[in-house]
């Protein structure tokens, strides 16, 4: 019987998957992924949620369907904000020596309501 290996992922599944800038892929994805919880929560058609989001139906089903390409992430903030979030950016130096790479996380405070987002340069 052949012995099957396995990869170890990352912890981005974006990078595993070889997508180009697998952070921003990610980050998209946790933003998303929190606009999609709230207007799923406040029970939201999504023509209603067009309309408060300024965008045609079309586009918010994309976006329910995780199609992201025409979504940058400072449209996505700002969906956060019509939907009434509050959104707070972080940024924080790396200490010299350190060999991580520079990382883009988005963090979301779901019982608040509140997303943060943390970039590290």
């Amino acid at each position: 019987m052949k012995k099957l290996g396995y990869v170890e992922s990352t912890g981005n599944i974006f990078a595993d998957l070889g997508v180009t800038n697998p952070e921003e892929a990610r980050a998209k994805a946790d933003l998303v992924h929190r606009i999609v919880d709230i207007i799923r929560a406040r029970k939201l058609t999504q023509a209603q949620a067009g309309k408060l989001l300024g965008v045609d139906q079309p586009k918010v089903s994309a976006l329910m369907r995780g199609r992201l390409t025409d979504f940058s992430i400072e449209r996505l903030l700002r969906f956060l904000l019509l939907l009434g979030q509050d959104v707070h950016i972080a940024i924080s130096a790396r200490p010299p020596s350190s060999r991580k790479k520079p990382a883009f996380q988005v963090h979301a405070d779901e019982w608040r309501s509140e997303a943060v987002v943390t970039a590290r340069r």
